[in-house]
């Protein structure tokens, strides 16, 4: 079946741009093509909440209904990701698992968020092996625009070269569970890279304590 592009666009131009999967697809305009294709209804959506499900109802011409809670609620105030960078060890999962590239930094270098691009989603809170990252009040900070975050989405997925075409999505709730070969090659990286991290703390703390005493003695 022909999708039909337009109603797509404006589905997705509803949507909030948090791609924060809650709803069960990769991201937004998954979703959109989902409610558009007849396969996921117009609730599914926390951060859109009931006034999202108000609009798309009306753009559909169909009966809103409440949001189904199941996919979670909505957040009460803005929230952003806040990186506790005395714990950071620089591992990139955050990174890597960042939907909008909300967050800078390098390999073995402290990670920082841009709190101004952040879409609160939460997506980088489960990779961290060091446990450092969790939401925070973003205070007077706005959420940022949802058209630039589609692109910076969008930007990101060109990047990671997703251009190959694929079977329609289905829910991720309906994709088989990683293997547990997969789950101990994640686990033991893990495991390998907080290993070195304390390592390497160790080292500077012995090195700090050596020079301290060294200072002291003259």
């Amino acid at each position: 079946m022909t999708m039909n592009h337009y109603l797509i666009d404006q589905i997705d131009a509803l949507l909030p741009q948090t791609q924060c999967r809650q709803c069960g697809f990769s991201g937004c305009r998954s979703y959109a093509e989902a409610i558009a294709a007849g396969r996921a209804d117009i609730n599914q959506c926390p951060p859109g909440g009931q006034q999202g499900i108000q609009q798309l109802a009306r753009l559909l011409n169909i009966p809103a209904k409440p949001l189904n809670t199941a996919h979670g609620v909505p957040k009460t105030s803005r929230m952003a990701a806040f990186i506790d960078e005395a714990m950071c060890i620089g591992c990139t999962f955050c990174i890597q698992t960042c939907p909008v590239d909300a967050i800078v930094g390098a390999a073995k270098q402290l990670h920082t968020v841009i709190t101004a691009e952040c879409t609160g989603c939460e997506l980088c809170i489960a990779p961290c092996p060091m446990d450092c990252i969790r939401l925070v009040p973003a205070g007077a900070v706005p959420m940022p625009d949802r058209k630039e975050t589609r692109l910076r989405h969008q930007s990101r997925l060109q990047r990671l070269d997703h251009t190959e075409p694929v079977q329609a999505e289905q829910p991720e709730s309906a994709s088989p569970p990683p293997s547990a070969a997969l789950l101990s090659t994640a686990a033991e990286r893990k495991k390998s890279i907080v290993q070195a991290a304390l390592e390497r703390a160790t080292a500077l703390r012995s090195q700090t304590t050596t020079n301290q005493s060294s200072t002291s003695s003259r």
